[in-house]
């Protein structure tokens, strides 16, 4: 291991230590009201979307074989550090404008949520980057998503709830456009596969995920949370019910493929998020799960060896078919939703289509040309990129004994 290495390895707690530093001033300036007031969100729900965020992803990303150690151990340490920044960002914004601050639980459960964008982004480029990079990338792409929701809130009037949802989109687009900045590793390397114990702590993972799903969903909606956990269960259940078909009609012999399942199976939930408190009947649900599933499966057979080759685009986790591709199904269902309901209004059907399809224009052009930007900056010779040699290795980063 090279001498420069070693230096950079030392450099990484002080860098830790200074980002600590700075945001306990913050909080200092910031919040002085102690965080005592009556929260709008049960304690329950917000520890779903931490189980969900820091449990569920962290094991969803283990199914690289000689990845799990940095996959749990740099979820954990991008989720602590990105919870604080979202934080100090929302209250940085309410001090300037002025607004009505939030009670200290719900500005916990939003900061929770909107690293869901930054845990689906490391999964594009799971196994190429370092952990200054890691950290780097986590600052800013939770300034920008936080801008972006300004954006869309402000200018656009999307509902809080409706805008959170995004983080789906926003986290696999910026993803993509930071990990095209990064070098292929080899087409056939021994260390960029699974074994059947990292696929089944992965599944772990993905178990998780869908178990709280409900909770992600509705945990910032205002009204009929009841019917956005009803919807979003069995939008959950039929993607998984359709994934296990596809799987078996896809595969050469008729055996259930683990990838097809570790993805499809989430699909229904990621789809749904946008719309589900419109939804009046769970069959439309279904249905949307049900389209989100194929959409999944067939997408991870098209892009990987269609779209992804003639880019030259390494999706580590397949987060493009897991949740960029479910995220444009549910922002179109929701406009599809809208005009049904509205046709019959149409002077101001026209406005509001354009103001959500606006919203998911913007969250999406924010996030590739952020992401783009990102990506050359983190590949500086000043954060040391990691060798493609060194791609998806543990040992480079942790005392490991095998």
């Amino acid at each position: 291991m090279s001498s420069s290495y070693r230096n950079f390895r030392n450099n990484v707690p002080w860098l830790i230590l200074f980002l600590e530093a700075v945001f306990i001033g913050l909080f200092y300036f910031l919040f002085s009201d102690g965080g005592a007031s009556k929260s709008s969100i049960s304690y329950t729900a917000f520890q779903d979307v931490n189980h969900m965020v820091i449990f569920g992803f962290g094991f969803f990303l283990t199914f690289l074989r000689r990845y799990g150690f940095s996959s749990i151990g740099f979820n954990l340490l991008i989720i602590v550090l990105g919870v604080q920044c979202s934080v100090l960002t929302e209250g940085l914004l309410v001090f300037l404008l002025r607004r009505a601050g939030e009670d200290a639980l719900k500005r916990l459960t939003k900061a929770t949520l909107s690293m869901t964008a930054v845990v689906i982004s490391t999964g594009a480029v799971l196994g190429k980057t370092n952990p200054v990079q890691l950290i780097l990338m986590t600052v800013v792409e939770i300034l920008v998503f936080q801008m972006s929701r300004f954006l869309n809130s402000t200018f656009l009037q999307v509902p809080d709830n409706i805008g959170m949802m995004h983080v789906h989109l926003f986290g696999a687009y910026f993803g993509l456009a930071v990990s095209s900045r990064f070098s292929e590793p080899p087409p056939r390397s021994e260390k960029n596969v699974s074994t059947p114990k990292s696929d089944l702590f992965s599944m772990l993972g993905t178990l998780f995920l869908w178990v709280f799903w409900p909770s992600f969903n509705s945990v910032l909606a205002v009204d009929n949370k009841s019917k956005v956990i009803y919807n979003t269960y069995f939008a959950l259940a039929a993607s998984a019910v359709t994934a296990f078909v596809l799987s078996a009609l896809t595969t050469k012999d008729g055996k259930f493929q683990m990838s097809h399942i570790h993805s499809a199976v989430l699909a229904g939930g990621v789809a749904v998020g946008y719309a589900a408190h419109r939804i009046e009947y769970p069959w439309i649900a279904m249905i949307l799960g049900l389209l989100a599933s194929v959409i999944t499966v067939l997408g991870s057979y098209c892009l990987q060896r269609c779209l992804n080759p003639a880019l030259k685009l390494h999706d580590a986790s397949g987060v493009h078919f897991t949740f960029g591709l479910p995220g444009v199904l549910g922002a179109l269902a929701q406009v599809v939703l809208l005009v049904i309901k509205n046709w019959t209004d149409l002077s101001s059907l026209g406005y509001v289509v354009l103001i959500h399809i606006g919203a998911f224009c913007l969250t999406i052009s924010v996030a590739l040309i952020t992401g783009f930007v990102t990506g050359l900056i983190l590949n500086l010779r000043l954060f040391k990129t990691t060798p493609v040699s060194k791609y998806f290795d543990d040992q480079f980063y942790w005392e490991v004994s095998f």
